[in-house]
């Protein structure tokens, strides 16, 4: 199940993907991993009802792991440049929330291109929490087109024409383009799932109304062979209220077996529309959370969709 939310992770990090993920770390005493997993599904968890009431073991759950771990929290000058942990790259600048580290010294690092790096050790204790500010600085200039010097072709550096930044400054900042959404298969594995359970279901109870028709059938000739009848025959009333509730359970079966084709066509249906669906972009994507839902009976799953 670890590899299996970890391969989800990379492919869709979703709120319900990281809270199963955080639990099953938690389950395992993975203490870092599941603080960080869990504190980004707090961060993020949907405005819905449906869920609200798995949030208070999620928090419990994050607040005992973080209570065994460190936490970093890391402002960086410049906007965009990467946040390196003891050489793991954790994410780009504004990081959000804190990085989660085992107790003891690490080596928080920045990195921009067209600065110089900066970096600071810190030490973290058991439940608490390291400042880190680094401030990058730009990198010195090199090259024949240094301040004060002609470029080849005889222009200005500085000028109008030049064809692109000053030397020694970063080139301006490029507008990231959204990318495609990345679709997330937990939902269509769920519903597929459910819908073969559904499907086995049908075949169960289509069997079991078959039987209990013959059974009635059975039931209905022995009584004619002795040559009675359910009408007029009072001799008969016994096997006559067997043979009904042989019926009626024949047909409450079939009822049942009826159901669960048409709720397996539904989730069938509805797996097949969402694998389908044409992916948007990440920005203005839909959601579609998979938790799952404790039951008296066993467990379920809960689907959320928010916009």
């Amino acid at each position: 199940m670890e590899a299996e939310l970890e391969s989800a992770w990379e492919l869709n990090p979703t709120f319900d993907v990281a809270y199963n993920l955080g639990n099953t770390k938690y389950q395992l005493k993975k203490h870092r991993e599941a603080a960080q997993y869990l504190s980004f599904a707090l961060r993020h968890w949907p405005l819905v009802k449906t869920v609200a009431k798995l949030k208070p073991t999620a928090e419990q759950r994050f607040a005992e792991s973080r209570a065994q771990v460190g936490g970093v929290a890391v402002t960086v000058g410049v906007a965009g440049a990467e946040v390196v942990v003891d050489g793991k790259a954790v994410g780009r600048a504004p990081l959000e929330g804190e990085v989660f580290v085992e107790p003891g010294e690490h080596r928080v690092e920045a990195r921009q291109a067209g600065y110089a790096p900066a970096s600071q050790t810190v030490a973290v204790a058991k439940g608490g929490t390291a400042e880190v500010k680094l401030a990058l600085a730009l990198a010195k200039s090199e090259g024949p087109t240094a301040a004060g010097t002609t470029p080849v072709g005889g222009g200005s550096a500085t000028g109008a024409g030049a064809g692109g930044p000053v030397a020694g400054q970063p080139a301006g900042p490029v507008e990231p383009q959204p990318l495609p959404e990345k679709r997330n298969w937990v939902p269509v594995i769920a519903l597929g799932a459910a819908s073969a359970v559904g499907l086995g279901v049908g075949i169960g109870m289509t069997v079991a109304s078959n039987n209990a028709n013959s059974e009635a059938r059975a039931q209905q000739g022995k009584i004619f062979a002795a040559g009675g009848g359910c009408l007029a025959s009072p001799s008969f009333a016994g096997q006559c209220a067997e043979l009904h509730r042989t019926g009626e359970r024949a047909g409450r079966l079939g009822d049942v077996a009826l159901g669960s084709y048409i709720a397996s066509g539904v989730l069938a249906t509805a797996a097949l529309t969402y694998a389908l669906w044409p992916t948007r972009n990440a920005e203005k994507a839909t959601a579609l959370f998979v938790v799952p839902e404790p039951r008296v009976d066993g467990v379920g799953f809960v689907m959320v969709s928010a916009w």
